[in-house]
């Protein structure tokens, strides 16, 4: 955090400084926009083909094919979720939050994309549906789905409070990750990343530009539903901060259950979908 009191004086431009209005990293207007109507029409065709239920402080995985749809559903009660993505035929590219945050900003919704992690970087999944995208920012700057969280881990909460919880998201994922490919479990950890926070709904203060969390607005039949650009296996955790109104790492919250389920048009209809190519960089890096 910054200092309350800094240890050295402001300049005499200080104000002027921080008058400067500031530019957009990245403007996104030449990233590739989704083809909805594409989606649209396929999304018509499509029939439920698969489904799993992610139980309380738990987590669970699923495959879907490019050219298809998954959606996380809210069932019982007021649940966030922690979100992984790989490339199903190779773990190493998987969901790269702080560039998708960079592109795109802390909290997404319907048109965004979820990028891929270097060299391949490109679109691995569309948000198609947002049933929370009423919420827009509140007076304390939160919003759901974000990009700027990394998920509850057991290292972080053994710093803070001394203790080992084996039920936060990063754990919860690396079972997952493991039991899903027949991994040992220290492989599976080592492709578990940082994560959209499905649901979840947080900001940084502005006083001190801490992350914070507060009550999901989600409720039962809320969703967000999301298109597969490149095949894909999906991993899922039930947060053990139910819905973060308090606090994670621990048994005290009320945790519910969240589901997946995999919408398919079918093969012919998968078919006509592009999938995204390798980011086209040459990789030499100034190298010869």
């Amino acid at each position: 955090m910054k200092p309350d009191r800094p240890q050295h004086s402001a300049p005499a431009t200080a104000d002027e400084m921080r008058a400067l209005r500031p530019v957009i990293c990245y403007p996104p207007e030449t990233l590739p926009q989704p083809d909805r109507t594409t989606m649209k029409a396929l999304r018509g065709e499509a029939s439920q083909t698969g489904k799993i239920v992610i139980a309380p402080r738990d987590a669970g995985c699923i495959e879907v094919p490019a050219g298809a749809f998954f959606r996380i559903s809210s069932v019982d009660g007021p649940q966030v979720g922690d979100l992984n993505l790989w490339n199903a035929h190779d773990l190493t590219e998987r969901f790269y939050s702080g560039k998708t945050r960079a592109l795109h900003g802390t909290h997404l919704s319907t048109g965004d994309h979820m990028w891929s992690s270097f060299p391949a970087m490109r679109p691995m999944a569309t948000i198609v549906d947002d049933t929370l995208d009423w919420y827009g920012f509140d007076a304390f700057g939160g919003s759901v789905h974000d990009v700027i969280g990394t998920r509850c881990d057991p290292y972080t909460g053994r710093l803070l409070s001394g203790d080992d919880y084996h039920y936060c998201c990063h754990s919860n994922l690396t079972r997952a990750l493991a039991a899903h490919t027949g991994l040992p479990l220290h492989e599976a950890e080592a492709h578990v990343h940082d994560v959209l926070n499905v649901f979840m709904c947080t900001g940084f203060t502005r006083d001190t530009g801490q992350y914070f969390m507060k009550a999901s607005p989600v409720r039962p039949g809320d969703y967000l539903e999301l298109f597969a650009e490149i095949d894909l296996l999906v991993g899922l955790s039930a947060c053990p901060g139910g819905d973060c109104s308090s606090e994670h790492s621990s048994d005290t919250a009320a945790c519910y259950p969240l589901e997946i389920t995999v919408w398919d048009p079918g093969e012919s209809a998968r078919n006509t979908h592009q999938v995204p190519q390798m980011n086209p960089y040459s990789g030499n890096h100034g190298v010869g």
